[in-house]
């Protein structure tokens, strides 16, 4: 499976610098020391935009008590970021990067299609960051719901078994000759049987009526001309 993101498992994660959601700068240099989950998403107050937002929400507990920070990145504005916490009670920073430099910088930011027409967005895409700075793991084109609880696995240790990539499944072999030479004798052998009763059965009725002929022909008295009546007795 291709990877569209920049930046790969033991990379160096590239260090920015973005205003959050009160307008203050996160260095990402400067929290060395933490291990931070990184969560690109593509627009503040969309629908599934908002259930990963307050499923980290609901988890941030979870993340504290592992002493790990987690930022959401999105291309809106302060403002937009504002409303948005503000409306859904989030409780972790939300980074602003209007110009799309640090989505380009991790490879986030790319063309996409819907109903024909291509256009450059945000792919959903989330990066858990060691303490040394170093990509611990990364989730492309992530699937909204339940995303928050598989980050949350990942760093208790507990990951779920990665889903099988549709394109790497394997394919049903063909049967072979052997095997269709072994189907087709089977399937004599299946349709043998029941002819065979069928068969037994007819022979049966056929042989009563053979044996019954005779016997009804013995019954009866042979017509000769000796036993034929005379027409002189027939007058009588």
């Amino acid at each position: 499976m291709t990877m569209y993101s920049n930046v790969r498992v033991g990379d160096v994660a590239p260090v920015f610098n973005l205003p959050d959601d009160t307008g203050n700068y996160v260095n990402l240099g400067a929290l060395r020391g933490k291990r931070l989950v990184l969560y690109f998403y593509p627009k503040d107050d969309t629908s599934g935009c908002t259930i990963e937002a307050c499923e980290f929400r609901d988890l941030l507990p979870r993340f504290q008590a592992s002493d790990v920070l987690v930022f959401g990145i999105s291309p809106d504005t302060v403002a937009t970021h504002q409303k948005f916490k503000a409306k859904y009670k989030l409780t972790f920073p939300l980074l602003s990067d209007a110009t799309h430099y640090v989505s380009e910088l991790y490879g986030t930011w790319r063309e996409k299609s819907m109903y024909g027409n291509k256009y450059m967005g945000m792919m959903r895409t989330t990066y858990v960051i060691s303490p040394e700075g170093i990509v611990e793991q990364v989730w492309e084109k992530v699937a909204h719901e339940g995303h928050a609880a598989e980050v949350e696995a990942f760093l208790r240790g507990e990951a779920p078994p990665p889903k099988p990539d549709p394109r790497k499944v394997t394919a049903t072999k063909a049967p072979t000759k052997a095997a269709k030479k072994a189907t087709k004798k089977v399937a004599k052998k299946v349709a043998k049987k029941p002819t065979k009763k069928v068969a037994k059965k007819v022979a049966k009725k056929v042989a009563k009526k053979v044996n019954k002929k005779p016997a009804k022909s013995a019954s009866r008295k042979p017509v000769t001309r000796a036993t034929r009546p005379t027409r002189a007795a027939k007058k009588k």
